[in-house]
């Protein structure tokens, strides 16, 4: 087996001797995803879950910021501030982007990494590159589209969704792309691989000996994980013998990472050992005022409910806190429809002093480009605009009852972490 690779700073993924003293974090903004892989189902978030995919909150870049802070004061190890989920950073490219921005301003001293499945990788590269991101890992499961079709339901780029060998083969393709751009410009690249009993698990030196002539570092072997409501939820995770034996057929092609554990979309601390900033996170993830967004938005027909969507409003209703009373203040028009992300950065603008906009449903593409300008998008469930703004305003956050929250348990979970049944 070729020697573990070294030299590549404090990184704990890709130094073995970094995980005892290098903390790193993972910042959840990438709700999104652009392909569906057998194995994964991400609408769970248990608390006996320990998996990628599995996230507590979604916060907005701004949220992320102050989560980081927070985190900061509580880890005195932390040098790594990665987005790793629970999508994909790239499905999400705003609220990533900016998030790195974000970071790197704040905290430039700090090492920047992500995780991606690779498929829109190649556009953001340069951006990378500028932002100093020093680490990237690509999830390359197959690079024989025949065993990529049995892997991925489908892959989604553009406007199209392509399924079986078409998808397969798009996504390899892209993926090459984009791992060499990032080589190009000596961005650390380790390659993660699932290995999938019965699938993969004889093609594990082949993608090393590819990704390693793309310029690929080193190759994270990882255990499929079954879980519940997949495809692959009847298949077993692979033995720890088997895992020995393909790591070190595969470690003749490219270095292994050995001491992988499996992070979920938002972990915090060593690897190993994590530490538990829930609360942070939840606090970070409660969306409120403040003094330079004072004001609360809402999509709605007479100004009493939310009942519009955001798309159709042609003007939102303004409230703020007056006298510690929840009232009216003003409506703003919209822009004209038909300008596409002009639209929705101009609507950012007309909204940069409200803490939220309450609507009863958005496009993903608004959404996105609203909450990485610091405006989050609340879809609301029924309900009059003053239940959902004033708590909201008051710092309290916002009721359940109105908003939805599918696949969540609680403490009372009896789930051995794959998914709550």
């Amino acid at each position: 087996m070729v020697q573990e690779v070294s030299p590549f700073v404090k990184h704990p993924c890709f130094n073995a001797q970094a995980r005892h003293s290098t903390g790193r974090i993972h910042l959840p903004v990438a709700e999104q995803c652009n392909i569906q892989c057998m194995f994964c189902n991400r609408r769970f978030d248990c608390v006996n879950e320990s998996r990628p995919g599995v996230s507590s909150s979604i916060l907005s870049p701004a949220q992320a910021l102050v989560y980081l802070d927070g985190a900061m004061q509580n880890l005195e190890s932390l040098e790594v501030v990665g987005i790793a989920g629970p999508g994909d950073p790239f499905a999400n490219p705003e609220a990533t982007l900016t998030t790195l921005e974000l970071v790197r301003e704040r905290y430039p001293d700090k090492l920047l990494c992500l995780a991606t499945n690779g498929l829109c990788l190649a556009e953001y590269v340069e951006r990378l590159g500028k932002l100093q991101v020093s680490h990237v890992t690509v999830t390359v499961n197959a690079v024989d589209p025949a065993l990529g079709a049995r892997i991925y339901a489908w892959v989604r780029f553009g406007p199209k969704v392509y399924r079986g060998r078409e998808g397969a083969e798009l996504l390899l393709r892209r993926q090459c792309e984009g791992i060499s751009r990032l080589t190009a410009l000596g961005i650390h690249v380790k390659i993660n691989t699932v290995i999938i009993p019965g699938i993969n698990d004889t093609h594990a030196e082949e993608i090393a000996a590819c990704t390693a002539g793309l310029g690929a570092k080193i190759q994270n072997c990882i255990p499929l994980i079954p879980v519940a409501g997949t495809p692959f939820e009847g298949l077993s995770s692979p033995s720890a013998e088997r895992m020995h034996t393909l790591r070190s057929q595969a470690g003749k092609r490219l270095p292994q990472m050995t001491h992988c554990s499996q992070c979920r979309a938002d972990a915090a601390g060593l690897l190993g050992n994590p530490r538990n900033l829930d609360r942070l996170l939840e606090d970070a993830a409660v969306i409120k005022a403040t003094v330079e967004r004072p004001y609360v938005a809402a999509a709605s027909r007479e100004g009493l409910f939310v009942n519009r969507h955001l798309g159709e409003a042609p003007a939102l209703w303004i409230f703020a806190l007056e006298g510690g009373k929840f009232a009216f203040r003003e409506q703003r028009p919209t822009p004209q429809p038909g300008s596409g992300d002009l639209r929705w950065e101009q609507v950012a603008k007309l909204l940069k002093d409200c803490a939220a906009v309450l609507v009863s449903g958005c496009g993903p593409r608004p959404k996105t480009i609203l909450e990485a300008r610091g405006v989050p998008v609340i879809t609301v469930e029924g309900g009059l605009i003053q239940d959902t703004g004033e708590p909201l305003l008051k710092g309290q956050g916002i009721p359940k009852v109105f908003t939805a929250s599918p696949g969540r348990c609680g403490p009372g979970c009896g789930s051995k972490g794959m998914g709550c049944g």
